[in-house]
């Protein structure tokens, strides 16, 4: 009753009538025909070949003939090789097959970490970039060290300003206070001022004895 249900049902692909072959794993089948195909490409094929062949020829020639199991002309020979270059073509194709398939992953994968490094390389360039314009706008040790140097030139020239401003202050402390006890009073026939030290030109000089 459910085999029938399911034979009904539309959306369910139906299956295939006639003869099934077996199936077979595509990648044991690879594997084998790469290595037969690997093995067939190699020196050490072509040598025992060689020797085969040689041994055939040999037998087949030489032997007695009621030995011989493939007389001249050599047909079974010629049979015998035409398989193996029938089989050996497909074989080959089909390792060449997966060798590409495998190269293809492999360029894509290339190519995607390429991608990858270039998408990387630029985020650096641009953080460097980033980082030499923040550092520029930073004092650096030299910076640092020129106004460290002006500041201390300042402040030196500040102390021996002062230093000159204070000595010249006391001089003029020591001077005042040694004139007030030598000078003379000051009066109108001398034509001194009271206030200033000059002297008066209009005033009358006393005749010297």
């Amino acid at each position: 009753m459910s085999e029938q249900r399911r034979a009904e049902r539309l959306d369910l692909p139906r299956e295939p009538r006639g003869l099934k072959l077996p199936r077979v794993d595509q990648e044991t089948f690879g594997r084998w025909a790469e290595g037969i195909a690997r093995g067939m490409g190699t020196a050490n094929f072509i040598v025992y070949m060689t020797l085969v062949i040689c041994a055939w020829f040999a037998w087949n020639t030489l032997a007695p003939a009621g030995l011989r199991f493939d007389p001249y002309t050599f047909t079974f020979l010629t049979l015998v090789l035409s398989i193996q270059a029938s089989y050996a073509a497909p074989l080959i194709l089909l390792a060449q097959n997966r060798q590409a398939d495998r190269d293809r992953v492999a360029f894509d994968e290339d190519r995607r970490r390429a991608t990858l490094q270039k998408a990387d390389t630029e985020y650096l360039a641009r953080e460097i970039a980033a980082l030499r314009i923040a550092l520029g706008e930073v004092a650096t040790r030299d910076f640092v060290r020129s106004e460290l140097a002006r500041l201390a030139e300042e402040l030196d020239e500040a102390a021996q300003r002062r230093q000159r401003l204070e000595r010249r202050q006391r001089e003029g402390t020591t001077g005042r206070a040694g004139g007030d006890g030598l000078d003379e009073p000051r009066d109108d026939l001398d034509g001194d001022h009271p206030k200033d030290g000059r002297r008066d030109t209009d005033a009358p000089h006393r005749p010297k004895t």
